[in-house]
């Protein structure tokens, strides 16, 4: 392809990502083309992993075994938690965000930036569903290569997760019996 070609070829998929941003959207407030950066970037991640687990020869099992899904599901939920909300991880998605308040036990309410470099960003570090998805598939692939050790850190963040709803549950608890 000419360079000519290729320049015609980027302006026309500019063009087409600028109509589907704003057909879908109409004043244009989603970052379609943030969205995409980022599946594509959970796309070269996932396959990074991917190729590391066939390159050690790592055999997949055949089935996902129960214990594990459920210690992986914990582990996430509270990995992601830790990732997304807590205050002591505020200084990782600062750049990326804006404080609004605090938001629960020792968790933020924070918004994403408006720039549109840094909203898509913004976004996924401050949501716990998105964050998820990456902390997964990651936990996932550790399970892949190096069994013993992930398993060991998803029982702690499962620990973790346990110590959180007895701390809130005896909070309750206490509130009910009191008053306060």
């Amino acid at each position: 392809m000419t360079r000519t070609a290729e320049g015609g070829a980027v302006s026309r998929v500019k063009g087409m990502l600028r109509r589907v941003e704003h057909t879908y959207a109409e004043d244009g407030e989603r970052p379609i083309r943030g969205y995409l950066v980022a599946m594509s970037a959970f796309a070269a991640y996932t396959t990074s992993w991917a190729l590391l687990v066939r390159r050690r020869g790592r055999p997949l099992p055949d089935r996902p075994v129960p214990w594990d899904v459920a210690l992986t599901a914990v582990a996430t939920f509270r990995l992601s938690r830790l990732l997304s909300k807590a205050s002591v991880t505020s200084p990782l998605r600062a750049p990326f965000t804006t404080f609004v308040g605090p938001q629960g036990p020792a968790e933020l309410h924070e918004e994403a930036r408006s720039d549109d470099r840094r909203a898509t960003v913004g976004e996924l570090v401050t949501c716990p569903f998105c964050v998820s998805v990456w902390v997964a598939s990651s936990l996932t692939a550790g399970q892949l290569l190096w069994p013993r050790a992930t398993r060991t850190a998803m029982g702690a963040l499962t620990a973790l997760a346990g110590a959180d709803a007895l701390q809130l549950t005896y909070g309750a608890l206490v509130d009910r019996t009191t008053g306060d």
